[in-house]
């Protein structure tokens, strides 16, 4: 069964990475790297907790440490699995990294905490759209298998819970 759902991941690696071409592929890279160490989603909490009204502002704050906090859960859980990056002929990485390891996606656990942390303070539809595409632009940039994404997603509702 793991060997299955290894293939299957690969399979799904393949058909989305094989899709990137200029211009898309600027666009999606730019867009990616508004997620890198959890920029976008700390700098929306931050602001929160600036801007918005007394009364939520600690809600904006615990937010925002919840989403630090997934993004160094997950740098540690990184090092437990150590999983690589693909490499896979023919389909380069589009992006660099910071490290070799993948699993999970600190893109997608980051965006994922932060959806579901600062749903309720701003609506939770474009919150949880931009969360899956930027998760899902790392498998279209060529650094993440699908299944660093989806182990991301889960680690980062778990953790965005907290912050509720």
């Amino acid at each position: 069964m793991v060997s299955a759902l290894a293939r299957a991941d690969l399979r799904l690696y393949r058909l989305v990475r094989s899709a990137a071409r200029p211009p898309a592929s600027d666009v999606v890279r730019r867009f990616s790297r508004l997620g890198e160490h959890s920029a976008l989603w700390l700098a929306l909490g931050a602001a929160g907790a600036v801007l918005d009204g007394p009364d939520r502002r600690a809600r904006w704050r615990r937010g925002a440490i919840v989403v630090g906090t997934t993004y160094a859960a997950n740098t540690a859980i990184k090092a437990v699995f150590r999983r690589r990056r693909p490499d896979v002929d023919g389909l380069p990485a589009l992006v660099g990294t910071p490290t070799v390891l993948s699993f999970p996606s600190a893109h997608a656990s980051s965006s994922f905490a932060a959806a579901r942390a600062y749903a309720g303070l701003v609506p939770a539809g474009p919150l949880y759209a931009t969360a899956a595409a930027m998760a899902c632009s790392r498998v279209y940039l060529g650094v993440h298998y699908p299944s660093d994404i989806a182990a991301g997603a889960l680690l980062g509702l778990a953790m965005g819970s907290v912050a509720r």
